[in-house]
């Protein structure tokens, strides 16, 4: 592999989700990308960008949730 082909591989490592197939094992790769994108949020963050929020209706569902986070933790 020459520098060329470390850059490009290494700037898809910072932009791209993957996962390497070994042995031809695509379930257990697909198992480990399954486990990537719940780690790292994505999927909520695309479920957040489907629709556009007003800042307004933001604030007010986080206003929201921290009230109850606030509630939980007082039961504690």
């Amino acid at each position: 592999m020459n520098n060329k082909d470390k850059k490009d591989l290494q700037k898809q490592n910072n932009t791209l989700m993957h996962v390497m197939v070994k042995d031809n094992n695509i379930e257990r790769a697909l198992r480990e990308f399954k486990k990537r994108v719940k780690n790292s949020n994505l999927l909520l963050e695309l479920r957040e960008r489907e629709s556009y929020e007003k800042k307004s209706a933001k604030k007010r569902r986080l206003g929201k949730l921290r009230a109850l986070n606030i509630k939980i933790s007082q039961k504690d």
